[in-house]
């Protein structure tokens, strides 16, 4: 079949959960003998080139906070219907907005659309965003031929507030079995097994303030325990510039506190494998695949206690009180004081994200998914349940 990702702003990725999403979900479908266009933002990824198999088509958009997505969505729908694709394929519930359109230009195509997250939850956006992220969420949920959800929680929302039933398909991640090269991490002035590190795009509700405030005075009431350790933020701006910035002065106060900027590919890697633990502080998730990456490094997780991180935490991590800056310190002297539990908890995070959240195991379930939207006329009336 021949599939168009649409929603995202490109591949390779660069930062984003939708973008890896994406990237990996299409070279795993390609490998299932699926031809894959995915469409890239053309400020994001330029030039055209495949990618692992991949086509990458860039189509025009508007690069505002609120014109950017959903006016390369746009674009995206109509390059894609004069491509004859079989399947339009949604990423996010913004994108969904759009996802009426292709039964008109392409009736015979069926609709997917992947429920990456309650966006309208996240504080960047303004009152009438957040209501048109809302009817994106109720598009998401009754337009297309079958919703796909990334968590359990997802899927239970989406039946609470619009009755529909959605196809549990979670994110992935790979278990990195070759060894990696951390000369990356001491070009960042940071040493192997003493850093916490943070990885996220840097806006608000992912909580990277919280989790300095709660470094610095930890740093104050616990100053032997926390002698020879770093915080590594790693992230960059995701039209968040204001709120980065007052990161950096918070940091600035602070000689421990290293922000990287967005890291991606090698250095990334050697981030996480040469990291202590890693801290997940963000108040509103889909699935997040960072936690993923940093659980198949064997490292311990220490996140906010948000259903959609419970999913990964609840048992093979760590967990502290969302948005509480005095338990999540707390949480983070024990993490220090009990090297131990950090390692066995990190072997059992390991083992839990390499059983049940492999790119190969999604990739399969997902080509199943496209057959059978082709051969089950009515496959919502089936009732996938989470």
């Amino acid at each position: 079949m021949k599939i168009a990702m649409i929603g995202q702003k490109g591949i390779p990725a660069r930062a984003g959960g939708i973008e890896r999403h994406v990237e990996e979900l299409s070279a795993e479908l390609v490998k299932w003998g699926h031809e894959v266009l995915v469409f890239c933002r053309s400020w994001y990824a330029w030039p055209v080139r495949d990618y692992r198999g991949v086509r990458c088509l860039a189509t025009p958009s508007i690069r505002t906070k609120h014109l950017d997505t959903i006016t390369h969505t746009f674009t995206s729908i109509l390059r894609a219907t004069r491509e004859k694709v079989d399947v339009f394929h949604f990423h996010g519930v913004g994108p969904a907005l759009l996802c009426w359109l292709p039964r008109l230009l392409r009736p015979s195509a069926k609709v997917v659309v992947t429920f990456h997250c309650i966006d309208r939850h996240h504080q960047k956006w303004n009152m009438f965003a957040r209501f048109m992220l809302h009817l994106g969420e109720r598009l998401a949920c009754h337009i297309p031929d079958t919703t796909i959800a990334v968590s359990k929680t997802l899927g239970a929302y989406c039946h609470l507030s619009y009755g529909a039933e959605a196809v549990y398909i979670p994110n992935g991640t790979h278990i990195p079995l070759e060894p990696v090269d951390l000369k990356h991490i001491e070009a960042l002035g940071l040493a192997e097994g003493k850093y916490l590190m943070m990885c996220a795009r840097l806006v608000k509700h992912k909580g990277a303030h919280k989790l300095m405030q709660a470094w610095k005075e930890l740093r104050v009431e616990r100053p032997e325990l926390m002698k020879n350790l770093k915080l590594a933020i790693v992230g960059g701006s995701a039209f968040t510039d204001a709120y980065v910035r007052e990161l950096q002065e918070i940091a600035k106060t602070d000689s421990t506190i290293v922000m990287t900027g967005l890291q991606v590919g090698d250095p990334l890697h050697a981030l996480y494998a040469g990291s202590y633990a890693v801290v997940h502080p963000s108040e509103s998730e889909g699935l997040p695949i960072s936690m993923l990456e940093a659980m198949s490094y064997g490292k311990c997780v220490l996140a906010s206690d948000i259903p959609e991180n419970g999913e990964l935490s609840g048992e093979q991590g760590i967990q502290f009180k969302a948005g509480d800056i005095t338990d999540m310190k707390e949480k983070m002297a024990m993490l220090i004081e009990h090297p131990e539990q950090v390692e066995a908890v990190g072997r059992e995070a390991r083992t839990f994200v390499a059983r049940h959240f492999d790119w190969r195991d999604i990739g399969e379930q997902t080509s199943y998914l496209y057959e059978a939207l082709h051969f089950i006329p009515d496959l919502k009336e089936a009732k996938f349940k989470v």
